[in-house]
């Protein structure tokens, strides 16, 4: 088996990661800030643990700023519909995913303005369309730091300058580069930060959250879920504390035990080790798929400007086929299709019909790139 989905999902978890999941069932399974009996002061440990974990990869002062929730979708609807009002201007990117399209365009429906600036066909954002686009001013920025289509990374620093000097926010979805690329929000001009534990981070599914800047007002986000938080019950309002005001209900404390171990093992192996590693291993699969006749690649041509996903089309070929062919034939697994992001292959000029997508990780090895490349040669041939 060569697994090249990981960025839909990591495969498989460091065996810490299934260990902790497993020792918190056992050793701490009571609910966190719900009690104060050993077994909910243990498991509360262990978030809080996870959270200043969280708060040094991400360079915020405050653990409490870490807020959890099951994913990263979660974490981009809580700001833009906490956030965005009828009659507020939001901008985006036009390499999106549908976490951030779909409720804008409900937003929108409600009398939010939204405008797109545009990409270019290799997945990139200028700051000169940026700057074109922000010029009117904005509430919101709301922007991808890596594309899930075709891995270009966005110019962030340039973008935070651009979106402050407008008066607006800067929201960066990080799902595809949490884990995988350095992110410290102050010297970045982050303002919120949508990540995800299932990918980059090694935890498991059901796992993410949302960061506020240090220098970010809770008070100007409205909470998407209001309820119990195990604090201030005398109220039938909901708290303002940090992170209760957005972390109702039991949180998943299980797979946050699994998140952190994650971060352990991350922070034990190197971010920079696992780049150099993810460099290489798409230097290596661009250059040979890139030989391969009637085969188009999208994206960057630059690994270091791009994390580790590839999509491609094929001549002749569905990418319905191609990815059967590849699990039934070789047992490569991979995605294809539009990848929940049909705003990014409207930019690319895949769509409707999407592309076959690589996704290597921290595990996978040179001698299954050339593997794959091969079956990629036996397709293109038959």
């Amino acid at each position: 088996m060569i697994y090249l989905d990981h960025a839909a999902t990591s495969y498989p978890k460091p065996p810490q990661v299934l260990a902790a999941m497993n020792d918190f069932l056992e050793r701490a399974g009571g609910n966190p800030g719900r009690s104060g009996h050993r077994l909910s002061i243990a498991a509360g440990r262990i978030v809080y643990d996870t959270r200043e974990s969280l708060a040094e990869l991400f360079g915020i002062s405050d653990p409490l700023r870490i807020l959890f929730m099951q994913n990263a979708t979660y974490a981009l609807n809580t700001v833009l519909q906490g956030l965005l009002h009828p009659g507020d201007r939001v901008v985006t990117g036009g390499m999106e995913h549908n976490a951030v399209m779909r409720p804008l365009r409900e937003l929108e429906k409600r009398g939010v303005q939204v405008d797109v600036i545009p990409a270019e066909s290799d997945g990139s954002i200028h700051a000169s369309a940026c700057a074109d686009v922000l010029r009117a001013g904005a509430r919101l920025a709301a922007i991808n730091h890596a594309s899930n289509v075709t891995g270009t990374i966005a110019p962030i620093l340039e973008i935070a300058k651009l979106t402050h000097a407008a008066g607006a926010f800067l929201l960066v979805d990080a799902a595809q580069t949490a884990g995988v690329l350095p992110i410290h929000m102050t010297d970045m001009g982050i303002d919120l930060l949508a990540f995800t534990g299932h990918k980059g981070l090694q935890g498991p599914p059901g796992t993410g959250g949302l960061v506020l800047a240090d220098s970010f007002d809770p008070s100007q986000l409205d909470p998407l879920v209001r309820g119990g938080t195990g604090s201030r019950s005398e109220f039938e309002i909901q708290p303002d504390d940090l992170p209760d005001r957005y972390e109702s209900g039991t949180p998943n404390g299980v797979g946050i035990a699994g998140l952190g171990a994650g971060l352990n093992w991350l922070k034990e192996y190197g971010m920079d080790v696992l780049r150099a590693h993810e460099i290489e291993l798409t230097t290596r699969l661009r250059e040979g798929l890139g030989n391969i006749k009637g085969l188009h690649l999208y994206g960057v041509n630059d690994p270091n400007l791009s994390t580790a996903v590839i999509s491609f089309t094929l001549d002749g070929k569905r990418v319905s086929e191609i990815g059967y062919r590849l699990d039934d034939e070789y047992e490569i697994f991979c995605r294809v299709g539009l990848h929940c992001a049909p705003a990014a292959h409207r930019s690319i000029g895949t769509f409707p019909e999407g592309t076959v997508r690589f996704a290597p990780g921290p595990l996978t090895t040179l001698t299954e790139i050339d593997a794959t490349i091969r079956a990629l040669e036996r397709i293109a041939a038959s």
